[in-house]
């Protein structure tokens, strides 16, 4: 391994460990709340996994357009312009979204009584996606402030944060769902008020963290506002399109029954849990390629970019390796029910494969938002998800009877005609830079 090559891994990896441990720390949040409604019952786990599947979709245009804080940002700062300013634009601009977002989802609650889920599932999906919704104004500003941080490079205690809150959210559910004392059984509606509260306490402590270590003046600016919408809708339009393409599994075969959507939340979150690796580089690479490009240095852009994609890919070979060798023994963690191991342990030989491609993906998003040029991540992951991957998966599932298989084929198809894309695009930047510079 070349100097050249350690240095920029490093330069990557000193912003990308911490983010690792806080998004693990995030996805096992959900980790949490999957294991415990698995261990309570198959319909406990079925609801929750309709009622994230649609909640989700709504919520991510909200994540997606907060997620413009730090390559924004970092940009600034590579342009050297001041940053720090714009931390009360940035948490205004937060909580108009989470108004925004709360109302969505409590007006979809009515419509569940029309999709045709198990009669015995419906009062407790629309019992949890009420009380989340609420827990939308802690969830964002959580968002929000951690980007601006993030670009700012200070990335351990926002991240130390999340993984205490692993331990609480646990803590929580136990309590709230299964009893304790005089506290009673409630079932769906612990893991509700848990998440409610766990977001929340992330969001204050990430408030009293910045209080505490910068001073701020009140700013304004109208055009901040505007430059966040510029790059944060074609992301947020990008993360929706891929989300909604996931968690509309979960929504198409929970009208076939509540254990096929209980099967797509599993397996979604082992995925998910090994995905926040990559994530994380991908944010470290948006964090750096963003500087290099505010600085127009076009050889560390190339070569953070390179290196990252190593890092990246490299991390989810491994993981397909462990899903493909032990898949019974990664189902059997969250639940015993045979049925729903039966279904869930041929999808993790596709998934497997799925991996590779996902953890090029990330990274190729991440140059991308470094660089600005967001627009290629939405286009590209819409004709990969909604033109490829739904019909070919719907085809497979019901024409060819392979039912959640058949959707994950089509979404490794996705993630190879995805990553042909956003590579060729990518060759196509570089070299316009190139010749600009």
């Amino acid at each position: 391994m070349s100097t050249q090559f350690k240095y920029y891994a490093k330069e990557l990896l000193n912003i990308a460990l911490p983010i690792i441990m806080g998004n693990l720390g995030f996805i096992l949040i959900g980790a949490g709340d999957v294991l415990i409604a698995g261990h309570h019952s198959t319909d406990t786990l079925a609801a929750i996994s309709i009622a994230t599947a649609i909640t989700n979709c709504i919520q991510t245009f909200g994540i997606g357009l907060i997620a413009s804080v730090s390559p924004l940002l970092s940009n600034f700062r590579g342009e050297r312009r001041s940053a720090k300013k714009y931390f009360f634009p940035t948490i205004r601009f937060s909580m108009f979204l989470s108004v925004l977002v709360m109302f969505a989802v409590l007006a979809f609650i009515p419509l569940i009584d029309y999709l045709k889920f198990e009669p015995k599932l419906v009062p407790m999906i629309k019992e949890y996606m009420f009380v989340t919704a609420f827990a939308t104004f802690g969830g964002y500003l959580h968002a929000a402030l951690k980007e601006f941080l993030q670009a700012f490079e200070i990335v351990l205690f926002p991240n130390l944060v999340t993984v205490f809150s692993v331990f609480l959210n646990i803590a929580l559910n136990i309590v709230l769902v299964f009893g304790l004392g005089p506290i009673p059984s409630l079932g769906v509606l612990g893991l509700a008020i848990a998440s409610f509260v766990v977001r929340y306490f992330m969001g204050f402590a990430l408030l009293i963290y910045c209080f505490r270590v910068m001073n701020f003046n009140d700013y304004r600016d109208f055009e901040y506002y505007k430059s966040l919408i510029k790059i944060g809708i074609p992301i947020s339009c990008a993360i929706m399109v891929e989300f909604i393409a996931f968690n509309s599994i979960a929504i198409i075969m929970g009208r076939v029954s509540g254990i096929y959507a209980a099967a797509q939340n599993l397996v979604c979150t082992l995925t998910t849990v090994s995905f926040m690796v990559p994530l994380a580089i991908s944010n470290a690479i948006a964090v750096k390629v963003g500087f290099a490009n505010g600085a127009e240095n076009i050889n560390d852009l190339k070569k953070y970019s390179f290196v990252g994609i190593v890092m990246s890919v490299g991390f989810m070979l491994c993981s397909a390796f462990i899903f493909a060798t032990f898949p019974e023994f990664l189902v059997r963690l969250f639940s015993q029910d045979n049925a729903l191991i039966k279904i869930s342990i041929p999808v993790l030989y596709v998934l497997s494969i799925f991996q590779v491609f996902d953890g090029l993906q990330v990274a190729l998003s991440g140059i991308f938002k470094g660089i600005k040029k967001t627009g290629v991540v939405l286009v590209s992951n819409f004709i990969a998800y909604w033109l490829i991957s739904i019909p070919l998966g719907y085809v497979l599932a019901f024409k060819y009877h392979l039912n959640l298989r058949g959707f994950w084929y089509g979404l490794a198809s996705a993630a190879i005609i995805l990553c042909l894309i956003m590579l060729s695009m990518l060759v196509k930047s570089i070299k316009k830079m190139e010749t600009a510079k």
